[in-house]
């Protein structure tokens, strides 16, 4: 049974649409066999498809396509290029960046910065991803809020032989769950290289 995290007001993210009033359970199970990498299943505790997220075959900047459920794009996620870390962008339809996920130097685990703008009140937000990978888990907060918590199945037949990875992220009332699920494929594609 996972933790009780805290509600945000006012809501948090960049799609408002996204942010629900209750915690909220994601499952995001790499398919297995994607031509294009990196395509994740994304559902609710519940079984309802939250938001698509497909891999783009031959894409130099490793573009994912984020869409909600009726397959409507929502935002493209792309690695940036020529970055001292690993750094990752998600731009809208005429190319505005939404948010930016970058990789920051830690010992013995993972450490990630996203920051955005508020779309809710104009504030600039940023958030520390930090994870140990080797436990499965890491958790994303906002100063000392717990705001998401992502965790990993461990092997099973399908990552062992497929190399796909599923996650379960807890997301607190009132943050944007396509957002959570973007920078949980940020960590994946960070945790690839290695």
């Amino acid at each position: 049974m996972s933790t009780q995290l805290a509600p945000l007001t006012p809501p948090l993210g960049v799609n408002p649409a996204y942010c629900t009033t209750k915690q909220t359970v994601l499952c995001m199970k790499e398919k297995v066999w994607s031509l294009s990498g990196d395509t994740f299943h994304i559902v609710d505790q519940n079984g309802h498809e939250v938001v698509q997220c497909r891999g783009k075959a031959f894409s130099l900047s490793d573009r994912k396509e984020f869409a909600d459920s009726s397959g409507r794009p929502l935002f493209s996620l792309r690695t940036r290029h020529f970055s001292l870390h690993k750094s990752f962008y998600a731009e809208d339809a005429s190319g505005r960046t939404l948010f930016e996920v970058k990789e920051k130097f830690s010992l013995g685990g993972s450490k990630m910065i996203a920051t955005f703008t508020n779309l809710a009140n104009g504030a600039p937000v940023e958030l520390l991803v930090k994870g140990d990978w080797f436990d499965r888990s890491a958790v994303i907060t906002m100063g000392n809020q717990t705001i998401a918590t992502i965790g990993r199945s461990y092997f099973n037949v399908r990552e062992v032989f497929g190399g796909q990875q599923t996650y379960y992220v807890t997301v607190a009332p009132g943050v944007d769950l396509a957002m959570m699920a973007a920078i949980c494929v940020c960590l994946d594609e960070k945790e690839n290289e290695k």
